[in-house]
């Protein structure tokens, strides 16, 4: 069953300490979806960059743009800080959302 929309600001990482990208969506999974099955041509899919890190909710669209503004202008640190700060070893948070692990190749195991 497809979730509800919900405005979205997530985090993506190609490995611990890896290549980070930041975006925003009003569909998590349908997002995600796309960057693991490397639909859309792009900087998630020329670097590989799938692990889900960290995401926050929001109530209003408006407010999750901000968001994700305010994170790109943050430097790099503060962004790991950030994501260690409620995801210390870096889990692929995707998997609790019903995903299966990516391989090392950056692929859904099975692929």
């Amino acid at each position: 069953m497809r979730q509800e929309r919900q405005p979205c600001v997530y985090i993506l990482a190609s490995q611990r300490h890896g290549t980070l990208y930041i975006g925003v969506t009003s569909d998590l999974i349908g997002r995600l979806w796309q960057h693991r099955n490397g639909v859309v041509p792009g900087f998630t899919r020329r670097y590989k960059v799938h692990h889900l890190v960290r995401y926050e909710l929001f109530v209003e669209m408006e407010r999750a743009i901000l968001r994700e503004k305010q994170l790109k202008r943050w430097h790099r640190q503060w962004k790991i800080n950030l994501i260690e700060s409620e995801n210390p070893d870096w889990h692929d948070l995707a998997v609790g959302l019903g995903f299966a692990p990516m391989d090392p190749r950056g692929r859904p195991d099975g692929s």
